[in-house]
């Protein structure tokens, strides 16, 4: 089963930055400038943390998830876009992890 997890980070390297960019690309959609939508399992969710623990600077940076709960549930509908809405998250459809 998937949650959706809201992603939010505060990186103050533009370097570290990028790569915290380019690695939750693989796990989901930008939806707002540093702010990600990602459907994750448990393990996916463990194994996000893991990367991001590498990349960060923990002195310095901030990364915050938001559980919006289950796919199939709350978590589809936890997101309400006012203005341009993204075509993928209408349909319900958006990157996943294999």
């Amino acid at each position: 089963m998937r949650n959706v997890f809201l992603v939010a980070y505060d990186i103050s390297d533009d370097k570290r930055r990028t790569r915290v960019y380019n690695k939750l690309k693989g796990y989901g959609e930008a939806v707002q400038f540093s702010i990600f939508r990602c459907r994750l399992t448990p393990r996916e969710r463990l194994l996000l943390r893991e990367e991001m623990w590498g990349l960060i600077d923990h002195s310095k940076d901030r990364l915050m998830l938001v559980d919006l709960g289950p796919d199939d549930g709350r978590g589809r509908s936890a997101i309400d876009f006012w203005g341009k809405p993204l075509a993928d998250l209408a349909a319900g459809d958006g990157p996943l992890i294999v």
